[in-house]
């Protein structure tokens, strides 16, 4: 995966995300006997969470981005 988001491929992008929304997922999961005891021992989990729904908001933007116009990488220009 490090080195499908190094080399800025668009599979290492959905994957990276994946990874990140099935951590934060496993963080709540992991933790949610939490909300029954204590639901102020929560907030070590707002980072994790803040930064998951950021990774999410900037997937599509990013996978655009990378994608370049029209999905197609573009072609070499040749030399003047």
């Amino acid at each position: 995966m490090t080195v499908l988001v190094g080399l800025v491929r668009r599979e290492g992008i959905w994957l990276a995300s994946a990874v990140m929304v099935t951590d934060v997922f496993g963080n709540w999961w992991g933790n949610r006997h939490w909300l029954q005891d204590d639901p102020a021992k929560l907030l070590p989990l707002l980072p994790i969470t803040f930064f998951g729904l950021f990774v999410v908001a900037f997937l599509l933007p990013l996978h655009r981005t990378v994608a370049g116009p029209a999905g197609r990488p573009q072609a070499a220009r040749p030399a003047a």
